[in-house]
């Protein structure tokens, strides 16, 4: 699939590119928070740009220009709104889904990738040159990758300097500043204020850091959210040792833990999912950073955000999928379920070859003990969290004797982990996905299953479809469907682009008809025509 028709799916909402500034303005008229994120509107007479969904008075139709980013309405001399804070929002759901060259550029500035590699590494990872990037982004965003990567500096910046007393001079290094210098700049420019001043401004919630060093954040999210879905499905694959659901805050909430391996040191991360009393359209998910270096804050965050999907349009994805009536009684009673994404994609393609034709799990308990021999262990424990993944480099050069599982799949994972290891096969959220899903399929043992896995969660791909998966097949029969391959794989064409929402669904259906979890372990018949039986 060529990069222009992957950038509009059928059936998506591709807001920015169906709707001009008349609709723009009805949506600012009506305060409409589903287009938070989506488009910024700029008033000249104030000097300040905000969400659409702004409290504020709405400005005269003649004193608004919209723009596509934050980083947009600051290169043109605008300031954030002090009231609504519209470079808090949720990102974009096109960065969610957009499989071209803008999509995948916005995925990696979100990362960090301009604040550890300039520009020039963002370009070599997206296989343009620096111009061509610097002129799609600047024609489609209003704005350059430099620009970008500063106004999510900028933004880090204030949450710190409004929600802990670090002091200044760390919060600079800490939100991807070179300098002091550089970062009270930035601010000035972006906020109209000295950091001190914005520290002091009515609105923040400042709280000193707790013991070893944790922040308090929220997590913004658009729409409403199902948390139960997100922790079960997340639980239930958690790996001893390297994640954890443990009892949350509050009385019925529950929590995630897990470890996190960074570019600059290692984390623990607690993300809370709602509690009976808290609406699920409140806007926000409570989480708890602890960082060995204060610069791969914005790392942090922004994996978090996509194993969460976060940035996701649950209003797009259900409409679609309640216009089925086959899953418009699953839509109707799991408003606002997200298709989880993965904090560290190599630790997902092990774990997805492990989990090839057995159960959770038995997946689940391989992964584990790979963690115990192979994984880095911390300095302290930290409740049931002692051990970051293991990386690709060290499975690589695993003895393959020491692995306990048969020999088929040990083969296809040490040829995973060393085609990993040595750059052959890359998988970030930057990534073309059909070129690295033909690459993924080229290594021996490596099928269809692992690879429409890998594309769900790695890659960020909503419109994934696993017709041989166990899970999928009993969800369709508590619906009274027929479970077969085929038959599943021609009704899913109703779902597109949002079929790994649809996936979400099923496997959620499949758990309530057996009254556990689904199981979702790859089921693709054992045939000399699958991957998994060719190595």
């Amino acid at each position: 699939m060529s990069e222009s028709r992957q950038s509009v799916l059928p059936g998506s909402r591709r807001l920015e590119g169906v709707i001009d500034d008349e609709t723009r303005y009805r949506a600012v008229g009506s305060r409409d928070a589903r287009f938070d994120g989506v488009f910024f509107t700029a008033v000249r007479t104030t000097g300040i740009y905000c969400r659409p969904s702004c409290p504020a008075t709405t400005p005269k139709r003649t004193n608004c220009t919209f723009y596509p980013t934050a980083a947009a309405a600051q290169g043109a001399g605008y300031r954030a709104c002090r009231r609504c804070r519209p470079d808090s929002v949720p990102g974009s759901p096109e960065w969610n889904h957009r499989a071209d060259l803008v999509g995948r550029a916005m995925r990696l500035i979100g990362d960090g990738v301009v604040d550890r590699e300039g520009v020039a590494g963002l370009a070599g990872r997206l296989g343009y040159s620096s111009r061509q990037l610097q002129r799609q982004l600047t024609a489609e965003l209003g704005a350059g990758p430099l620009a970008l990567a500063r106004a999510q500096r900028a933004q880090t910046a204030r949450l710190l300097l409004q929600t802990t007393e670090l002091p200044v001079t760390d919060v600079a290094f800490a939100a991807g500043f070179a300098s002091v210098r550089q970062f009270n700049d930035t601010i000035r420019e972006v906020y109209d204020r000295t950091p001190s001043a914005l520290r002091t401004e009515p609105g923040g919630h400042r709280r000193a850091p707790a013991a070893g060093g944790t922040l308090g954040l929220r997590l913004a999210y658009r729409g409403v959210i199902d948390t139960d879905h997100l922790i079960d499905f997340l639980g239930l694959r958690a790996v001893p040792g390297v994640e954890e659901v443990v009892g949350g805050p509050t009385p019925g909430t529950r929590t995630y833990r897990r470890t996190l391996a960074l570019p600059y040191g290692h984390g623990l991360a607690e993300v809370d999912g709602l509690g009976p009393g808290d609406r699920p359209d409140r806007g926000w998910l409570d989480c708890r950073l602890t960082l060995t270096d204060l610069r791969d804050l914005t790392t942090a965050v922004h994996r978090l955000r996509a194993l969460f999907d976060l940035d996701a349009d649950p209003d797009a994805v259900d409409a679609r999928l309640a216009a089925d009536p086959l899953l418009a009684p699953l839509a109707a009673a799991r408003p606002g379920l997200r298709s989880p994404g993965h904090v560290d994609p190599h630790e997902l393609a092990v774990r997805a070859v492990l989990g090839q034709q057995v159960t959770v799990a038995a997946a689940r308990t391989l992964a584990g003990r790979l963690a115990e021999r192979y994984g880095t262990p911390l300095p302290t424990a930290d409740g049931g969290l002692r051990l970051l993944f293991p990386t690709a480099a060290a499975l690589a050069a695993a003895d393959p004797e020491q692995l306990a599982m048969p020999n088929a799949r040990r083969r296809a994972l040490l040829g995973l982990c060393a085609a990993l290891a040595d750059g052959t096969v890359r998988l970030d959220r930057g990534v073309d996905r059909e070129r690295t899903a033909a690459e993924l399929l080229a290594l021996p043992g490596i099928g269809p299953w692992t690879v429409g896995y890998l594309r769900m969660r790695a890659l960020a791909d909503p419109d994934v479809f696993l017709p041989t998966d166990i899970g999928v097949r009993d969800g369709l029969r508590a619906l009274g469907e027929n479970g077969d391959p085929r038959t599943a794989a021609d009704r899913s064409t109703a779902w597109a682009p949002w079929r790994s929402y649809a996936l979400h669904h099923l496997w959620a259906a499949a758990a309530a008809r057996h009254g556990t979890a689904p199981r979702t372990r790859n089921a693709a018949p054992r045939t000399r025509n699958t991957r998994e039986d060719q190595s």
